[in-house]
C-alpha cells in the first residue's frame, strides 16, 4: 500500500476495477473542507482514461510490475512469442496487447516487456527502430517540390511516408511514438 501523497505520475496502481497508470496528480486544499487528491487513470488493459478522486492521505494499492528485456522471436495466428534474454525462457504475449506495436516488431528486436503477475500487460519499444523498404515507388522525373513525399512498404508490412530518394532496398529509421520517418540509414 501507498499514501495518496507519495503518489507520482508514470506508477501503476492496483484498483478494484484493474490495473491504472497515474497519468496525472494534482494535490488539492479547498479554503474549507479536508485535502484531496485528484488522479487521471489510465487502464493497462483497455486504454480507457478516467479520473478519481481520493481523500489526502488515503493508502491505495500499488501494483508489482517486473520489466525485463525480451527478444522477438516470431508471430504465430494466435500471439507474439518473446524470450527472456537472462532465462532464455519463453513468453507468449496476445496480439491486442501489442496492438499496433506489432508494424515496428522484426525478428531479434529486443523489447522491453512489463509483467504484472506473470502476466504481460505492457510493452515498450525503442524510440526508433530500423526498418527494410520492401515497396517503393519510382519517383516521378521533374517532380522535385521541396519536401515532397511518397509511400512505402516496410519489412513489417507498415506503409510511411518518406522523401523521393528513398528507394526499394534502402534502410530507414522510424519513430516508434509517431510512426513517422526519420531518416534513411547508410
Amino acid at each position: 500500500m501507498i499514501s495518496t501523497n507519495d503518489v507520482k505520475p508514470g506508477m501503476t496502481l492496483d484498483l478494484p476495477d484493474g490495473l491504472y497508470n497515474v497519468i496525472e496528480y494534482q494535490h488539492v486544499k479547498p479554503g474549507k473542507g479536508k485535502a484531496f487528491v485528484k488522479m487521471k487513470l489510465k487502464n493497462v488493459r483497455t486504454g480507457a482514461v478516467l479520473e478519481r478522486t481520493f481523500r489526502a492521505d488515503e493508502d491505495v494499492p500499488r501494483a508489482r510490475i517486473d520489466r525485463r528485456d525480451y527478444q522477438f522471436l516470431y508471430r504465430d495466428d494466435l500471439a507474439f512469442h518473446f524470450m527472456d534474454q537472462e532465462t532464455y525462457e519463453q513468453l507468449s504475449v496476445p496480439a491486442a496487447t501489442v496492438g499496433d506495436l506489432a508494424d515496428f516488431l522484426v525478428e531479434g528486436a529486443t523489447v522491453r516487456i512489463a509483467l504484472h503477475e506473470g502476466t504481460p500487460v505492457d510493452l515498450e519499444l525503442p524510440a526508433s527502430v530500423e526498418l527494410k523498404v520492401t515497396k517503393a515507388e519510382p519517383a516521378v522525373k521533374g517532380d522535385r517540390v521541396s519536401g515532397a513525399t511518397k509511400p512505402v512498404t516496410l519489412e513489417t508490412g507498415r506503409v510511411v511516408q518518406v522523401p523521393l530518394f528513398v528507394e526499394e532496398g534502402d534502410v530507414v529509421k522510424v519513430d516508434t511514438r509517431t510512426g513517422d520517418y526519420i531518416t534513411r540509414v547508410s
